[in-house]
């Protein structure tokens, strides 16, 4: 009993036991380390530093490092202490009267300050400096602030100030422009990784690597709280750290949970997906915390996609696995989406009524995000294809080669397009049509706009006549192979919607701001639109203008088109949709899937 008496007497936790006494020893910050040593071996030494950033990164930690340097008698080649000298053994005991240190949370007054100036009068009794170092310098009152203004600007040549803050911004101007300020950063968790592999040596304790990995992501780059959390952890698991041992301890999630549930969105599996988040709530954690680690393990599967970001994941070995795993089987599109819906729900979480079902809709979501990605490429891509089918010619230089034609009840004829007429023309690919029994149609029932528009830009030159001909105001004739015809405004409309469509993954400001307008025909060649602002027209001109005069030309086969913009004033008349007729139109444009339904389900105008 008296032994362990003893123990308890003697006990001192990590955070003091192996607090670093050289700078050599600091952990995760070389760049302030060594300008102070850099500073100390010079001798350019300043009358006030200001030491900042996060809790537990050793910012005090240097300011009693540096105050032991600068008064050793026997300073080392890289002008680190001796530990050896009266100065250090004062120092490390405790006993020096050359340091001072003081709380400025609870000595944040006007008399503080005037003790503490007094304080400053007196000439250090041994060695050459007398270092006052301020904590939590921000807790100072504004009075406190201003009295001591003029010491720290002007201090005896003895005196030394070092401060120490975890909120600069706190701190006023006056003070800021009198120090040199040194900005500290988190802690890696690699650093803390490899620290705590140290102390488990040297304490005698097992600690698996992923176990270690938890701690360091608990302690959010702070070395303080990672020995704290592993001194807690040392005495609930007997000197035998297990990841098993951390996440009960902690109360963190088992990364388990994120791949299964993961492996459940990408496979559309919602029960197993519900089932598991209830069993996650049966174990007591918050379901606000899941969703917020649902969304890191999310990110951090992005990350693994490609090997530049991989460097953002902060994970063990044996998890990196199974993260580059997960990645292969997911594209980011559905990431995006992924993120996008746990983003909303964090948001909205606590104006919920019923929490519980607000996560569980998202978790449904999440589990249909995949399927419903495919069906809206399905449906969008097809819809365009209808449009496209409409309006286009079967003409030799066609955009697309028809392959097929769908009659549907109402008696329209719709062509379907399946690969660049160019291509086909220019015999690539053509071995593989012939080889092929299954009709290429039946492979590849839908084709991408983007890829429509690209073929363009790639034979512009050869497909689309030069309008201009070198000069501004002059139209050139149209081509003998096409029709310069009326243009409908129904499939001028229908085109414009479906290209504004094909915009919105890769320029959505755009692509918004050409659904929201309404194209004019003037003069049978030229299209008039306007935006409500300039941005918006300077957006259009650099980055879609050409590009959709081109696509308007090919598809209208009208060679002479030319969009002409303008500014939206007040008083500019607003198209008005009176007749059934207009309506539908106007809704096919903005969505082909309307056109589609009302085929389908035999739907009448009233």
């Amino acid at each position: 009993m008296l032994s362990n008496l003893q123990l308890m007497e003697n006990f001192l936790v990590s955070a003091r036991k192996y607090r670093p006494d050289t700078f050599d020893t600091v952990v995760g910050q070389p760049v302030i380390t060594s300008t102070l040593k850099s500073a100390i071996r010079s001798g350019h030494l300043a009358h006030a530093y200001l030491f900042c950033g996060p809790r537990g990164v050793g910012k005090t930690t240097c300011a009693r490092i540096f105050a032991k340097a600068i008064n050793c008698s026997n300073p080392g080649a890289d002008a680190e202490p001796c530990n050896n000298c009266n100065s250090c053994k004062t120092f490390n005991e405790s006993k020096s009267f050359n340091i001072h240190e003081l709380d400025a949370a609870s000595n944040n007054s006007v008399d503080d300050i005037r003790n503490l100036i007094e304080s400053v009068r007196i000439l250090p009794q041994t060695g050459k400096y007398s270092v006052y170092i301020i904590d939590e310098v921000h807790m100072l009152s504004q009075s406190a602030f201003n009295a001591f203004l003029k010491t720290l600007e002007e201090p005896p040549a003895h005196a030394i100030f070092v401060l120490a803050t975890t909120e600069k911004h706190k701190i006023i101007p006056t003070i800021l422009s009198r120090c040199q300020i040194f900005d500290f950063n988190r802690i890696k968790v690699d650093d803390i990784v490899s620290y705590l592999k140290k102390i488990a040596s040297k304490e005698g304790v097992a600690a698996e690597d992923e176990a270690l990995q938890v701690i360091a992501l608990k302690a959010d780059g702070a070395m303080r709280d990672a020995l704290t959390i592993f001194d807690q952890l040392v005495s609930f698991s007997q000197k035998s750290i297990t990841y098993k041992n951390v996440i009960e301890n902690l109360n963190v999630l088992d990364y388990d949970y994120f791949f299964r549930l993961t492996d459940c969105f990408i496979n559309g599996d919602t029960v197993n997906a519900l089932l598991i988040f209830n069993e996650i709530l049966m174990k007591g954690f918050d379901a606000l915390n899941f969703i917020s680690g649902l969304a890191g393990h999310l990110r951090d599967v992005l990350v693994s996609h490609d090997p530049v970001t991989l460097q953002l994941l902060e994970a063990g070995e044996s998890i990196k696995g199974k993260y580059l795993e997960q990645a292969r089987r997911c594209d980011n599109e559905f990431l995006y989406k992924c993120l996008d819906i746990l983003n909303q729900c964090e948001i909205q979480y606590k104006s919920s009524k019923n929490q519980r079902r607000h996560v569980e809709i998202a978790l449904i979501r999440l589990c249909n995000a995949s399927s419903e990605k495919k069906n809206n490429n399905d449906d969008v891509t097809a819809g365009k294809d209808v449009v496209l089918g409409n309006v286009a010619k079967e003409k030799k230089k066609d955009i697309f080669e028809i392959k097929n034609k769908v009659t549907g009840k109402d008696g329209t004829t719709t062509a379907f397009y399946t690969k660049p007429a160019e291509e086909i023309r220019n015999g690539k690919d053509s071995n593989k049509l012939n080889e092929s029994k299954e009709p290429y149609f039946e492979k590849h029932k839908t084709v991408s706009i983007k890829n429509a528009l690209k073929s363009l830009e790639k034979n512009d030159k050869e497909n689309v006549p030069d309008l201009n001909n070198g000069k501004n105001n002059e139209i050139a004739p149209a081509d003998k192979e096409y029709t310069n015809h009326e243009i409908l405004p129904d499939f001028l409309v229908k085109c414009w919607m479906a290209y504004a469509e094909s915009l919105y993954g890769t320029k959505p400001r755009i692509s918004s701001a050409l659904k929201n307008t309404v194209p004019i025909v003037k003069e049978n060649r030229i299209i008039e639109i306007s935006f409500s602002n300039q941005i918006q027209i300077d957006d259009f001109n650099q980055f879609a203008k050409n590009d959709l005069e081109k696509f308007l030309r090919r598809e209208l086969q009208h060679p002479g088109i030319i969009i002409e913009v303008k500014l939206q004033s007040a008083d500019t008349p607003v198209k008005k949709l009176y007749t059934a007729e207009e309506k539908l139109a106007y809704l096919a444009g903005k969505n082909p899937i309307v056109t589609k339904l009302k085929q389908e389900l035999g739907l009448e105008l009233e």
